[in-house]
């Protein structure tokens, strides 16, 4: 018993060398390039401006693919044409859009857009949660063309983890739309 008690004693003094501390909380540490933009190259039915610091992948039938290599992201840019069938083309983006409503918390759309001068109206969704898409838009002339954009992480979405760069690459597509002219 006294062995016992003598063991509990000195096991008591060397554990106790010294004062537990909790881990202090970390900052995290986002730095993210300034906005520069140039002007869309490729020769397609659209032009617009993508930031410098993206790359940009041609895809067959107009398409684009404008990566984000340090944010493991991409926009991906698809165009059809019309042929009487706008309406269609509409109800297809809005329903992509709403595909991602089982994983996510909400789903928002901001006010239509239209910049009359370049012929360019559309909407853009906010979709909020852990979809594979967090934002998309769409936009057309309502006569002859359809562009349709969508935001993709590389990596399994966690919303709380990506909510910063969601708004940084947000600020990319809104530009995106805004200088956004048909060039046929």
């Amino acid at each position: 018993m006294y062995k016992l008690l003598f063991v509990f004693i000195i096991s008591l003094f060397i554990g106790c060398n010294k004062d537990v501390l909790p881990k202090p909380k970390a900052y995290l540490n986002l730095n993210y390039p300034n906005k520069e933009y140039v002007k869309l190259t490729s020769k397609r039915p659209y032009s617009f401006e993508v930031a410098s610091k993206a790359t940009i992948k041609e895809l067959p039938k107009n398409w684009l693919k404008i990566k984000y290599p340090s944010l493991k992201a991409s926009v991906d840019i698809t165009y059809r044409p019309i042929n009487k069938n706008l309406r269609e083309l509409l109800i297809e983006a809005e329903k992509l859009v709403f595909e991602h409503a089982v994983k996510a918390d909400n789903i928002s759309n901001t006010e239509d857009y239209s910049n009359i001068q370049n012929k360019v109206y559309g909407k853009m969704y906010l979709i909020y949660g852990d979809a594979a898409s967090q934002v998309q838009f769409h936009v057309t002339d309502s006569v002859k063309h359809f562009l349709k954009a969508s935001l993709f992480f590389y990596t399994k979405p966690n919303y709380d983890s990506i909510l910063p760069a969601i708004d940084y690459l947000k600020k990319d597509m809104i530009h995106i739309m805004e200088t956004l002219k048909w060039t046929e």
